[in-house]
C-alpha cells in the first residue's frame, strides 16, 4: 500500500479478490437479491432508452422555455406539500442536498460518478444511507419533470434545481450548463468491496496506524457515504486530526482543494438542517428494499409517517445557523464565537452544541417558527476550526463576505459541472463566459485543406518513422479519453506536455522522437491534427501492405493546448497503470490484468467487437509498449509486424500452438510452443490469451480469424480506431 497515493500494491485501481467481484465490488443483486431483475430485457445490446437512438437531447434542451422552467422551480421552493412539508417552509436546503449528492459521487481516479447521467434515481445510489430521504426530493420534482418532459433531463434538473434553490435564498451562483443526458438503467461503477453500509460497523477506509490508505479510485471514506462520516472517522468525534485528514483526502479525490473544501462545507451548511429526530431503527428500509405499496419511498415506518416530521437521515439533528433559509456568514460567525461541547442527538449521533448560546443565535424550529432550538456543528464542521490550514481559510472567509461569496459560487459550479468535461458540451443561457482551467480548455483549431492533409501524410510515410511508432503516438494522444467525465483525448495534443509526455506507458524516448519529427513536418497543421493524421497514414499503409485499400477518415480542426491551458496535477489520474491495447502493465495488480483491459475499454466507450479488433490490430501493427514488465514486442503474434492483418487471431487460435506459464512471471506471461517440435513460437500476456480462453471474446476472435474474417476485422478495426481518435470531438457528435 502506497500511503501517499492510496494505491494497493501493484498500483491497482481496484481492490478485491480478483475477477468481476474484485473489479466491481458488490453489485445491486448482492445488496438486494430479491429485487426485480431486468437484465434479460437489455441483453444482446437492447437499449433501455425510451427516446431511441435518434433523440437529440441538445436540440430538445435548447427548445425549452428556460425562464419558465426556472420560475416553476422557484415557486416550488416555498410551495410546501402536505405529504412532505418543507423545513422552515422552504425546500431550498433539501434541493441543495439533492444536487450536491447527485454531483458529489464524482472522483478523479476514473472519472466515474457525478451528476452527468442522473444516476441518483437508481440503485445503489438511491438507497445509500447518505442519500436518505432524497427520494422525496426527487418526487417533489416530478410534476415539473412531467410538464417539461424530454426537454429537461433528470440529470440537468437535479443541478438546475440546486442552483435555483441557492438563488432563492439569496446565495451566489456562478452559472449553469445543461447537456447531461439521462440513462435509464444503473451504471456499472466500483463503489468498494465492503459488505456493509456505513453505520453498520464498517471501519473507515483510511487507517494509517494499520497501514491502510484510501483505495484508488474511491473517494468516499465509507460505503454508502458521499464524502466523510460527519461524526468523525469511523464515528469517533475525538479524532480531530483524522477528521481533517479524511476531509482533505476525500475532497481532493473529488477534485477540490482546501479553499474549495472550506467554501463548500460552510456554504452548504449555511442552509437547512440535519435530521436525527428519532433513532434510525424506528424507520423502514431504503427504497430498493421496501414494499411495492410505498411506490419507491424508503426510510419510513409506514405511509402514515409521511409529513409527520419524524425524519432521520444522518442521525444528526439541528440547523447550523439561526437563518437556515438565508445566505450569509452566520456559519463562520457562530463557529468562532462559541466554544462547543459534545452532545448526542435524539437519534444517538455525536454532534457539537454551542456552550451558553444566546437566544438570538438559536435557530427556529423547523416546523414551529415560534420555538427556538440550539444550533449545532458536526465533527466535520469543527475541523474547519481545529485544523490549522482550514482555520486560516475559515478566518479569512469570516472577515471577507465577498471572498466567501465568490469562492462558494465557483466551488459549487465546479462540484456540479466537473464531470461534464470541456465547456463545448455546455448548453443554455447561463453558461459562464469565463473559461476555467479545470474545464481543460483548448484553443480553437483550423481545419486544413485536403491537399495539406495529403501532403503531410506523404511526408510522414517518407520520414523513416515506423508504422508501430506512428500508431503508438496517436494512441498515446487519443486513448487518454474517458467517457466517464469526458476528459483526455487527442484534442489539445497534451501528450506533448507534462505529465503525459513522461508516462512510462508512452515510451517517452520514442514518443519524443516521433513528436519532434511530426513537428518538423506538419507545416500549418496543429500538432493535435498531425499526431492523429500520422496514425491514420500509418494504418492506411499497413492495410495496403496487407492487401486492403482503405481510408482512415479521422476529423481535423483540433487545437493545441499549452502549459497555461493545462492543470498538470489534474491530469495525473489519467495515467494508465495498465493498457492492454499496448500490452502495458506497470506492475502486477490485485485484480486480473484482463479485468483492467475491460475497464479501460469501457472508459473508451468500446463495444466487444471494437475492443477485440483494436487489441488484435495493435498487436499486428507492432504497437506494443516497450516500457513494461513484459518486455519488447510481447503479444505480436505475427512474422510481419507493421501489416494490418488478422494474424494475431489466426495464430492465437491455432491448434498447433501449446501455451504455458512463464514460471517467474506471476501468471502474467506465457510461452507458446509448437506442439510437435517444442519450438518457441510466441510470447504473450493474459490480455492476449483471454481472447482465446474466454468464450465470449473467443467468439469475436473466431469471427476475425475465420475464412473471410480478415475483411471484417479490418473494417471493425478502422471503425474502432476512428472512434477513439474522435472521441473528444464534441463539436462533431
Amino acid at each position: 500500500m502506497d500511503m501517499k497515493t492510496g494505491e494497493m500494491s501493484g498500483g491497482c485501481p481496484f481492490n478485491g479478490d480478483g475477477g468481476t467481484r474484485g473489479l466491481l465490488g458488490r453489485t445491486n443483486r448482492d445488496w438486494w437479491p430479491d429485487a426485480l431483475n431486468l437484465e434479460i430485457l437489455v441483453s444482446g445490446g437492447k437499449s433501455a432508452d425510451p427516446y431511441g437512438e435518434d433523440f437529440n437531447y441538445a436540440e430538445a434542451f435548447n427548445a425549452i422555455d428556460y425562464n419558465a422552467l426556472k420560475a416553476d422551480l422557484t415557486a416550488l421552493m416555498t410551495d410546501s406539500q402536505d405529504w412532505w412539508p418543507a423545513d422552515y417552509g422552504h425546500y431550498g436546503p433539501f434541493f441543495i442536498r439533492m444536487a450536491w449528492h447527485a454531483a458529489g459521487t464524482y472522483r478523479t481516479g476514473d472519472g466515474r460518478g457525478g451528476a452527468s447521467s442522473g444516476q441518483q434515481r437508481f440503485a445503489p445510489l438511491n438507497s445509500w444511507p447518505d442519500n436518505g430521504n432524497l427520494d422525496k426530493a426527487r418526487r417533489l420534482l416530478w410534476p415539473i419533470k412531467q410538464k417539461y418532459g424530454k426537454h429537461i433531463s433528470w440529470a440537468d434538473l437535479f443541478i438546475l434545481t440546486g442552483n435555483v434553490a441557492i438563488e432563492s435564498m439569496g446565495g451566489p451562483v456562478f452559472g449553469f450548463g445543461g447537456g447531461r443526458k439521462d440513462v435509464f438503467e444503473p451504471e456499472t461503477v466500483y463503489w468498494g468491496t465492503e459488505e456493509q453500509w456505513v453505520n453498520e460497523g464498517v471501519a473507515t477506509r483510511i487507517l494509517p496506524d494499520e497501514g491502510k490508505a484510501l483505495e484508488n479510485p474511491l473517494a468516499a471514506i465509507q460505503m454508502g457515504l458521499i464524502y466523510v462520516n460527519p461524526e468523525g472517522p469511523g464515528g469517533n468525534p475525538h479524532d480531530p486530526e483524522g477528521m481533517a485528514r479524511d476531509m482533505r483526502e476525500t475532497f481532493a479525490r473529488m477534485a477540490m482543494n482546501d479553499e474549495e473544501t472550506v467554501a463548500l462545507t460552510a456554504g452548504g451548511h449555511a442552509f437547512g438542517k440535519a435530521h436525527g429526530a428519532k433513532p434510525a431503527d424506528n424507520f423502514g428500509g431504503a427504497p430498493e428494499s421496501e414494499h411495492l405499496a410505498l411506490m419507491g419511498f424508503g426510510w419510513l415506518t409506514d405511509k402514515d409517517e409521511i409529513g409527520k416530521g419524524h425524519i432521520t437521515t444522518s442521525g444528526i439533528e439541528g440547523a447550523w445557523t439561526p437563518n437556515p433559509t438565508q445566505w450569509g456568514n452566520d456559519y463562520f460567525r457562530l463557529l468562532f464565537k462559541y466554544e462547543f461541547e459534545l452532545v448526542q442527538s435524539p437519534a444517538g449521533a455525536n454532534q457539537w452544541q454551542p456552550i451558553d448560546q444566546e437566544e438570538a443565535d438559536m435557530a427556529p424550529d423547523a416546523r414551529d417558527p415560534s420555538k427556538k432550538v440550539p444550533t449545532m456543528m458536526t465533527t466535520a464542521d469543527m475541523a474547519l476550526k481545529r485544523d490549522p490550514e482550514y482555520r486560516k481559510i475559515s478566518e479569512r472567509f469570516l472577515n471577507d463576505q465577498a471572498a466567501l461569496d465568490d469562492a462558494f459560487a465557483r466551488a459549487w459550479f465546479k462540484l456540479t459541472h466537473r464531470d461534464m468535461g470541456p465547456k463545448a458540451r455546455y448548453l443554455g443561457p447561463e453558461v459562464p463566459s469565463e473559461t476555467l482551467i479545470w474545464q481543460d480548455p483548448v484553443p480553437a483549431g483550423t481545419t486544413p485543406s485536403d491537399a495539406a492533409v495529403a501532403e503531410f501524410k506523404t511526408k510522414v510515410l517518407a520520414s523513416g518513422l515506423t508504422v508501430g511508432e506512428l500508431v503508438k503516438a496517436a494512441w498515446a494522444s487519443a486513448s487518454t479519453y474517458r467517457n466517464s467525465d469526458h476528459r483526455g483525448g487527442a484534442n489539445g495534443a497534451r501528450v506533448r506536455l507534462a505529465p503525459q509526455k513522461d508516462w512510462k506507458v508512452n515510451d517517452p524516448a520514442e514518443l519524443a522522437k516521433v513528436l519532434a519529427k511530426l513537428d518538423e513536418l506538419r507545416g500549418g497543421l496543429s500538432m493535435a491534427d498531425a499526431i492523429v493524421l500520422a496514425g491514420a497514414a500509418a494504418i492506411e499503409k499497413a492495410a495496403k501492405d496487407g492487401g486492403y485499400d482503405i481510408s482512415v477518415k479521422v476529423t481535423t480542426g483540433r487545437g493545441d493546448a499549452t502549459e497555461e491551458h493545462t492543470d498538470a496535477t489534474s491530469f495525473e489520474p489519467l495515467e494508465p497503470l495498465a493498457d492492454g491495447f499496448r500490452n502495458y502493465l506497470k506492475t502486477k495488480a490485485s485484480v486480473k490484468t484482463e479485468d483492467l483491459l475491460i475497464d479501460r475499454a469501457h472508459l473508451l466507450g468500446l463495444s466487444i467487437p471494437e475492443l477485440t479488433a483494436l487489441v488484435g490490430g495493435m498487436r499486428a501493427l507492432g504497437a506494443v509498449s516497450t516500457h513494461t514488465q513484459h518486455g519488447n514486442r510481447i503479444g505480436v503474434l505475427t512474422d510481419r509486424p507493421g501489416v494490418l492483418s488478422n494474424d494475431f487471431f489466426v495464430n492465437l487460435l491455432s491448434m498447433n500452438t501449446e501455451w504455458s506459464v512463464v514460471d517467474d512471471s506471476g501468471d502474467e506471461e506465457f510461452l507458446g510452443k509448437d506442439r510437435k517440435t517444442g519450438e518457441e513460437l510466441y510470447r504473450a500476456t493474459r490480455t492476449d490469451l483471454v481472447f482465446g480462453s474466454n468464450s465470449q471474446l473467443r467468439a469475436q476472435a473466431e469471427a476475425f480469424a475465420e475464412g473471410g474474417g480478415d475483411k471484417t476485422f479490418v473494417e471493425t478495426f478502422v471503425r474502432a480506431w476512428t472512434k477513439v481518435m474522435d472521441a473528444d470531438r464534441f463539436d462533431i457528435a
